[in-house]
């Protein structure tokens, strides 16, 4: 089983982005232990499907990810890509001006700490310029979010990125097709394991917050890891139904 990992904040809160700092550390060690292979997120996809591996990836570019988890990865030899933010680095994710009840506002990494922590070998990916829903947006607004954020954390750090992760898991036909045209491959929140006729621009992951407890994680491949993750996959289908029946 292949799967994409992802984290958002590393922070006590226990809001529905967050994973406890002893629940990170626990996941640290089993990744680190050999039990499954911790592959960086491009050779994850290129992998065929008997590979047994996942990759570890963080949402935002949360500052306490440098504080928190960029250390333990490294120590453990794991690798890690953060999809960034541009237009909010230095700030807090307040994404417009707006805040979610129940979601912390936490600050975000700097361009210096996100430079510090390529320079350690961390993957830094895209997240769009302003984390907008893109299937929100169209035409030159499309564009600048998805190629506009290339753009600029080109200029602020030198290299391009050539992955993408969209806010919200939010895509539709027309940012797939933006996206795919910018980038090597973009991850979606649709959550299952990895498939080899995933479409590149539309790669499932699973989120932490539902394996944060102990033992859940470290059952990786077994009849209740898979059972947890198929009725976490069924609820989060229901939700969305009720919430577009609703709208």
């Amino acid at each position: 089983m292949r799967a994409i990992l992802t984290y958002h904040s590393i922070d006590e809160s226990g809001s529905p982005i967050s994973v406890s700092r002893e629940a990170f550390r626990a996941h640290v060690r089993w990744l680190a232990s050999g039990s499954v292979k911790v592959l960086p997120l491009a050779d994850l996809v290129a992998a065929g499907d008997d590979a047994d591996a996942v990759a570890i990836t963080f949402d935002d570019g949360f500052q306490n990810f440098a504080d928190e988890a960029a250390a333990q990865l490294r120590e453990a030899g794991l690798p890690s890509t953060v999809f960034v933010v541009p237009e909010h680095v230095g700030g807090e994710n307040d994404w417009g001006g707006h805040h979610v009840p129940g979601i912390p506002v936490l600050p975000l990494m700097s361009w210096a700490t996100l430079g510090a922590m390529a320079a350690q070998g961390v993957s830094l990916g895209a997240h769009t310029r302003r984390h907008r829903d893109l299937t929100q947006v169209r035409g030159a607004s499309l564009e600048d979010e998805v190629a506009g954020c290339v753009e600029r954390m080109a200029a602020e750090l030198g290299p391009r990125p050539t992955s993408f992760a969209y806010p919200y898991g939010a895509v539709d036909d027309s940012a797939a097709t933006v996206v795919r045209d910018v980038f090597a491959h973009a991850c979606t929140t649709e959550l299952r394991a990895l498939r080899s006729d995933d479409d590149r621009a539309r790669l499932p992951r699973l989120d932490m917050f539902y394996f944060r407890e102990p033992g859940q994680l470290e059952a990786w491949g077994s009849a209740a890891f898979r059972g947890r993750l198929w009725l976490r996959a069924q609820g989060r289908r229901v939700k969305r139904l009720v919430q577009g029946r609703a709208a």
